[in-house]
């Protein structure tokens, strides 16, 4: 297929591992390594038959795990699988299914807890004793060898549990269901099996001495805890950027595969996952090694350097932005769909706030146009007969009778508050700025498609109708929507505008064109908040500190980048082939 060229013929400079530097420290590589020192580690404390516990995070090889240990150690030890400790599959499917549900992609946020997997009986037993080394593997370990002499915590990023869950290498929590389709184990995971998990790692992990890493298997590699502790405290002391993980999706374009850089055999990619702390990962490089940690484990123990006392008060160890790209250049439209309310979000899938959204325009071809509010005097019992018949496949859905298109161009700003009906057409790329419960889109329609399943995407219209505001129409839409941009100030070389959101919606997001550096705060940890920018316009910028109290961290086109809120004081200047053009950056914070 002939691709555009999105770049002008240069090429991209799009960084795919953005690493954050920290200090150096012993990191140990390979399997017989990492075991030797488990070994050698737990006999110190001078017991006889030394126990450890290896608590796991889930899509953690247990089974790789386990053959390495009675590889390198032999006979020498006793492993205790956790999971064969657990109450039954049944139990556990029985305990599970109000918060799994039977639908195809929506539960309930669980309340459960690690204990409640496990028989108390269970919890009340102590470890056998046995003649050699005692290892306890798998979720739960402390909880069965609360006095053990050696813990090392086993953590995974989401992303790679999800591409293991698509291979079948992955189960439940609790259970053996590796061969159901990944879209469910998704769910369960999202609902269930992280929540419960991410409660226990926030106990759990503070309290190890190592920290192993396996998203390589076969190239495994362990370090202190307490050097993943001071690694964290490192990065929230600076701007830092996200592995970025990108999906490719039935609507798909080819933009992100030349600006990103990424696999040009790929059929499509349709989004771009730039910040998303609870499933990006965070690349630490210790020396000569890098460790890929979840980014998530930046928002449960640096809480208030990452997000600042306001919004953490808010929100909790939740981090509320979210940065992403939404691809359809040469590509189709994104499905017709609505956010659900706030007190929809929180009735009936546990969430304390909602899914509001905007679409910045990245970039456009002519004619592009968005979805963005309803007509005026839409009758909505015609709405939605047509939209039902559409999903039957009887006709397809006359979305220009119902819905108001707008033309867009490059920087256009479309905000979506929760209720809007929208979506995003063919031919442009999105970034999509916005809260972050980001599996709660109600497709309401899906122009005919089938998903690459060869199955039609669920429809939701009996969700998303109730959410629906009828008064969102395209007068209303257009003076509160569209473009909603106001000059704030300016100087020699520097103006900033207003873009949004919507008073609705709990974000304020500011652009700055500017071809001399340009002052931003945080506001600090006690008053301020966190910042989340992405280079909109212009190839290279650097972010510096004007008291030297970080590294000038560089960022080029369409990447993103996180400020936390500890950071303060900081500056942007363009760089390397943007110095002295105008460039523009778009910061998004909480109010």
């Amino acid at each position: 297929m002939q691709r555009s060229d999105y770049l002008g013929g240069v090429p991209s400079n799009f960084d795919r591992f953005p690493r954050v530097k920290v200090t150096a420290e012993q990191v140990l590589v390979g399997w017989s390594a990492i075991v030797a020192e488990m070994l050698h580690g737990a006999t110190r404390h001078g017991a006889d038959a030394p126990v450890i516990a290896i608590e796991t995070y889930q899509g953690i090889d247990s089974e790789r795990l386990q053959h390495e240990i009675r590889t390198t150690a032999g006979r020498r030890v006793e492993i205790v699988d956790t999971r064969k400790r657990m109450k039954t599959g049944s139990r556990i499917a029985a305990m599970v299914r109000s918060d799994v549900t039977d639908d195809r992609v929506f539960g309930y946020m669980t309340r459960l807890t690690l204990r409640d997997f496990f028989p108390r009986h269970t919890l009340e037993t102590e470890v056998a004793a046995a003649a050699h080394t005692t290892i306890v593997i798998g979720p739960g370990a402390t909880l069965i060898a609360p006095d053990a002499s050696l813990l090392v915590y086993a953590d995974m990023p989401r992303w790679e549990i999800q591409q293991r869950q698509r291979n079948g290498s992955v189960d439940s929590l609790g259970l053996r269901n590796r061969a159901t389709d990944p879209k469910l184990l998704y769910k369960q995971s999202f609902f269930v099996d992280w929540r419960v998990l991410d409660r226990h790692k926030q106990v759990a992990l503070p309290q190890s001495d190592w920290y192993l890493e396996t998203v390589d298997n076969e190239r495994p590699q362990m370090v202190a805890t307490a050097a993943i502790m001071r690694a964290l405290q490192t990065t929230v002391g600076r701007p830092f950027a996200l592995k970025p993980f990108f999906d490719p999706g039935v609507w798909g374009g080819d933009w992100m595969q030349q600006v990103c850089n990424l696999d040009d055999t790929a059929p499509n990619y349709a989004w771009g996952f730039t910040c998303v702390p609870e499933e990006n990962s965070l690349l630490l490089q210790i020396g000569e090694a890098t460790l890929e940690i979840p980014a998530l484990n930046l928002v449960l123990f640096r809480t208030r350097e990452l997000l600042g006392d306001p919004v953490h008060a808010r929100f909790g160890t939740e981090f509320p932005i979210r940065f992403d790209l939404l691809d359809t250049m040469g590509g189709q439209n994104l499905s017709f769909q609505v956010h659900p309310l706030t007190e929809y979000i929180q009735r009936h899938f546990g969430m304390h706030y909602t899914q509001d959204e905007s679409y910045y325009i990245l970039d456009a071809k002519p004619g592009a146009v968005v979805y963005l509010g309803l007509r005026e005097s839409v009758d909505p019992a015609a709405m939605r007969a047509d939209l039902e018949a559409a999903g039957r496949g009887a006709v397809e859905f006359p979305a220009q009778r119902y819905v108001q298109t707008w033309p867009v161009r490059k920087h256009d700003h479309y905000l979506i508050p929760a209720g809007t009906p929208h979506c995003s057409g063919a031919e442009s790329l999105v970034l999509e700025i916005s809260a972050t419960p980001y599996i709660f889109t109600f497709k309401l329609g899906d122009w005919g498609r089938l998903d690459f399943d060869g199955r039609p995407r669920p429809i939701n219209i009996e969700r998303g109708w109730p959410n629906i505001q009828w008064d969102r129409t395209t007068s209303w839409t257009e003076q509160n929507l569209v473009n909603r941009i106001q000059a704030v100030a300016n100087g020699d070389g520097w103006r900033e505008e207003r873009t949004g959101l919507h008073q609705r919606e709990c974000i304020e997001t500011r652009r700055h064109w500017f071809s001399v550096a340009v002052e931003h705060d945080t506001g600090g940890m006690e008053r301020g908040g966190v910042h989340v920018l992405s280079l909109v316009e212009g190839r290279e910028a650097t972010v510096e500190s004007p008291t030297n109290a970080f590294d000038p961290f560089v960022v080029h086109y369409a990447e993103t980048f996180v400020v936390p809120a500890a950071v303060g004081r900081y500056r942007i200047r363009p760089s390397g082939e943007s110095e002295g053009t105008t460039i523009a950056t778009i910061r998004a914070s909480v109010r």
